[in-house]
């Protein structure tokens, strides 16, 4: 027989739903069964497994030891012997680029029940096949060191990323690490009450702010969006807002707020009125992107999730400067962040110069864009991203 004691992190879910969690390798309905024959019990007692629990709950599983590790996935005592092929110390080149990048992951705010990091780009937010690391694995990794979750038993309960960014956009993910951190998360987004903000570097001039409108369909087997400007089947309604911050000759920088959060949604939308993302080699200009890449070494979409504003009493206003790589991306492109935000502080000594050059039309490798030294030879040479 096991008795768990029900966790702060576990409580307020259904009975029947915790034991899913709990035991991932049983049935629904073999579950249910237990719970009528009294097998499984909720503090001492019959259950039906529509209850809430709560937390300091104790729940009895009259299952033998083989049965209970083949439902919860439990391993018996004893170190796992290496992978086939692996020597003892050796780190593969897969596992050093995932500890690169989870040393990148910063915590940006915590509660009781929910934890805010910056993912970087290049990461996963959820895993894509079953060897993949992500920002999730992370947060369980987190929860674990932290006792947020039992360390090395099943748990009914698994924090879990709130929202999703793709793979190279760098910037603010929401998660909950508390049922009802979690619950209160997924209402949010759902209803839209939260507050989204992204940085993006974008091709060409825009000189106004809008809020542009059109119908998004995805094409889920090669993975990509088209939008339209009427609906069609299976084409869902989007909005994005953005506010122009800074231009050059060639590139803006912009400030936009999702009002729905549909897959490649800005991308998408920003490529559908001519001014796609630098960098975006799906929806963008591949002759403006390999210029970038000339100059930077930058090779993915210059898109960031940079502020967030959460309602109510308690609500947060969370800002996440952008990454190196966004900051050389400006530099490049002769832009500045004129957000209040660190990054404008950096720039501050590089301005005068830049100004003084893009008056003058000087020798950049984008137009608009100054004083970034070529990574070939370390002097300022001409190439143009096309307007």
């Amino acid at each position: 027989m096991r008795e768990i004691t029900v966790t702060k992190a576990e409580a307020g879910q259904r009975f029947d739903r915790f034991l899913s969690k709990y035991m991932p390798g049983a049935a629904s309905g073999f579950l249910h069964k237990m719970l009528r024959k009294k097998n499984i019990k909720l503090n001492g007692k019959k259950a039906e497994g529509n209850e809430k629990v709560r937390e300091g709950d104790t729940i009895q599983i009259f299952f033998s030891e083989d049965t209970f590790r083949k439902f919860t996935g439990e391993k018996e005592s004893g170190a796992a012997p290496a992978g086939k092929g692996e020597k003892a110390g050796s780190v593969p080149p897969k596992k050093r680029e995932e500890n690169k990048l989870r040393s990148q992951v910063r915590l940006l705010y915590s509660s009781e029940d929910t934890l805010l990091f910056h993912k970087p780009a290049g990461m996963l937010t959820q895993k894509a096949a079953k060897e993949d690391d992500s920002l999730n694995d992370y947060l369980l990794d987190y929860c674990r060191e932290k006792g947020i979750i039992r360390a090395g038993a099943p748990s009914g309960f698994r924090p879990s990323v709130a929202n999703r960014l793709d793979r190279n956009t760098s910037g603010i993910v929401l998660c909950g690490i508390t049922t009802a951190g979690l619950q209160r998360l997924a209402l949010l987004l759902r209803n839209r009450n939260l507050e989204k903000y992204y940085l993006c570097i974008v091709q060409g001039v825009m000189k106004k702010d809008r809020k542009i409108k059109g119908y998004l369909k995805k094409d889920e087997e090669r993975n990509v969006v088209t939008l339209l400007q009427r609906p069609e089947e299976g084409a869902e309604a989007v909005e994005t807002w953005y506010q122009v911050l800074d231009t050059s000759s060639h590139a803006t920088l912009l400030k936009v707020r999702l009002i729905t959060g549909k897959s490649h949604q800005i991308r998408a939308h920003l490529a559908s009125e001519g001014h796609p993302v630098l960098g975006d080699y799906k929806y963008g200009d591949r002759k403006a992107n390999d210029a970038l890449k000339r100059m930077t070494g930058i090779s993915y979409q210059m898109l960031h999730s940079y502020e967030l504003k959460m309602p109510g009493k308690n609500g947060i206003h969370i800002i996440d400067p952008p990454p190196e790589d966004f900051c050389r991306a400006m530099e490049a492109c002769g832009l500045h962040l004129k957000d209040g935000s660190r990054s404008e502080k950096k720039q501050k000594v590089q301005r005068s110069r830049k100004d003084r050059s893009r008056n003058r039309n000087g020798n950049m490798d984008i137009p608009g864009a100054s004083g970034l030294r070529s990574r070939r030879n370390d002097k300022l040479h001409k190439s143009a991203i096309p307007g």
